[in-house]
């Protein structure tokens, strides 16, 4: 059981890196990061309605806590997907992923500063040490050079940061209903969120466009199908277990990255990235690092 259920997270993580590739094939086609993003979410919530359709048992759907929580979610995806494939629309599909998987480091300063969580020595290292990872990633000394942009690297953060967000709202929505009830109010927010930024012309010529097969994986991979073998996944996987299978998504986004759209990184950007999965997955790994 905890093997298969380790394996749902890992094809989690696989389909969340294959997303940012395909996202990226879509900017490079010429769809607006925005577009892109709704397409992913509305898809997802779709996926999610039907999950919730088959096993509708103690949705919580009648609980405002649950609404309240769930919507603060919704925030969160919402603003993790937009700047998440801005970050790879100004950059890359690697520098973006691993950018977003900063985000345990944030989790660690909010708590530093809510004094949820002592901040010692040893944590306050490791964030340097990520913060060593980042500038040799995103070659913030050479930033002209045609690599990635500032906007790149801010965007690339910020998906960090509301996926945090992301994380905080479920966690605080899960006592008062069912998963699939928390991600079909938090898609639903999404879709409205996003629904203005995005081009119009764009957001209808989707429907007709031959890149639809595309749109449809992506929604797929990187929205339905990935968070629902995540949450059974995490079911009988210890956190530990899930913060180091969850590295799946930065590397294959890399590869996905390398291989089929032809990016390239520099010898220091591979041990930058390198210095940001093993000391944020450590960070994970931490006991402290895990509230409640």
């Amino acid at each position: 059981m905890k093997g298969a259920s380790a394996a749902c997270v890992a094809l989690a993580a696989l389909g969340w890196g294959v997303s940012g590739g395909i996202g990226g094939m879509l900017m490079a086609a010429g769809w607006d990061p925005f577009v892109v993003s709704l397409y992913r979410g509305a898809i997802g919530l779709l996926f999610v309605l039907v999950w919730l359709a088959v096993r509708p048992r103690q949705s919580g759907l009648s609980n405002r806590r649950l609404w309240f929580w769930s919507m603060i979610a919704g925030i969160g995806v919402a603003g993790n997907f937009a700047f998440y494939f801005v970050s790879i629309a100004e950059g890359s599909v690697a520098v973006a992923a691993t950018l977003m998987y900063c985000a345990p480091v944030f989790v660690y300063l909010v708590s530093f500063a809510l004094k949820l969580e002592s901040a010692t020595g040893l944590k306050w290292a490791a964030m340097a040490v990520v913060m060593v990872g980042i500038v040799l990633l995103t070659r913030i000394h050479d930033m002209g050079s045609g690599g990635v942009t500032w906007l790149g690297v801010g965007a690339g953060l910020l998906a960090g940061l509301f996926y945090a967000l992301f994380i905080f709202g479920f966690k605080y929505a899960a006592p008062h209903g069912s998963p699939q009830a928390i991600l079909l109010i938090a898609f639903a927010a999404l879709v409205a969120l996003l629904i203005w930024p995005s081009d119009s012309h764009q957001t209808i010529a989707v429907l007709s466009t031959p890149d639809w097969p595309l749109f449809v994986a992506l929604g797929l991979f990187g929205a339905g199908l990935s968070f629902f073998l995540y949450i059974v996944g995490l079911r009988h996987t210890a956190p530990t277990v899930a913060a180091i299978v969850a590295m799946v998504e930065p590397v294959t986004a890399t590869l996905f990255g390398v291989v089929v759209l032809s990016e390239s990184l520099l010898g220091s950007q591979i041990f930058g990235m390198a210095l940001i999965l093993v000391t944020v997955t450590a960070l994970s790994v931490y006991p402290g690092a895990r509230h409640g």
